[in-house]
């Protein structure tokens, strides 16, 4: 077993790119190209991402046009996000570098180091899934998983997961500012959907007294990844070939909302 994983600090990317990409490093990682990888990564504009069978129309396409916003598909499941104000990790690993088979305890495994990465920045967060929102709703924060990270009752953080074969590709956010309106309107969320979205969610700066720097944030995330999971993180970059499989992969995160 490998204690020893790539680093790949990107900047702001569109949405295309970014699910692309995460997709291309799995793909890699299964066929023993690049070790496993932890990527961090922002969002060149506010970007909704739909879970992988989720209807495009469950977002309203006027917020999106009105908005400058992108819509994109991820390879993982769920409801939609909306993406902005925040940074968001990819962890790609395999069960021969220590991530248990299945769900429920991969997720336990890898949100050992989100825990550990809030606690870097002073945030005291739980991996729990508790009821919340309403039923039916397209919005990924209105429901409880057995990947939340929360605050007592509020949903700090969610994560989303697929497997191919014994590889496993997990990504999530670390939330610094959340525009309650803007999401509610891209998920035309009634007047309580609205407000059950304002009192279940938290972000770091309704838990911090300043706004982490960039560089706090991701050395944060780097020391919880590095302590939670047992492993040192080496910085690098994507190969070629992850970069001319991920544009292959445009194609298949794509969303048409006409």
């Amino acid at each position: 077993m490998s204690h020893e994983w790539r680093l790949i600090l990107d900047g702001s990317e569109d949405g295309l790119w970014n699910m692309a990409v995460d997709r291309a490093v799995q793909l890699s990682c299964e066929q023993g190209t690049v070790p496993p990888t932890v990527r961090l990564y922002t969002w060149a504009r506010p970007t909704v991402t739909l879970g992988r069978f989720q209807d495009a129309a469950d977002v309203d396409a006027s917020v999106i046009e009105r908005e400058g916003m992108d819509v994109v598909r991820r390879f993982t499941g769920g409801r939609g996000v909306l993406h902005d104000d925040e940074l968001t990790y990819s962890v790609v690993a395999s069960t021969t570098d220590g991530v248990p088979r299945g769900v429920s305890a991969s997720y336990r495994h890898l949100c050992v180091a989100l825990v550990e990465a809030y606690r870097a920045l002073g945030v005291e967060a739980e991996l729990t899934a508790r009821p919340r929102g309403e039923r039916g709703s397209s919005a990924c924060y209105l429901h409880a998983t057995q990947a939340d990270l929360s605050i007592g009752a509020a949903k700090l953080s969610g994560s989303a997961q697929v497997w191919s074969g014994n590889t496993v590709m997990q990504h999530g956010s670390f939330v610094i500012t959340r525009d309650i309106d803007s999401e509610s309107d891209v998920f035309r969320l009634q007047e309580n959907g609205k407000s059950a979205f304002a009192r279940g969610t938290a972000t770091l700066m309704d838990r911090l007294a300043t706004r982490p720097s960039d560089s706090e944030l991701r050395s944060a995330v780097i020391e919880g990844f590095e302590s939670g999971l047992g492993i040192q993180l080496c910085e690098g970059s994507l190969t070629a070939a992850e970069r001319e499989l991920a544009e292959t992969l445009i194609p298949d995160v794509r969303v048409s909302l006409v």
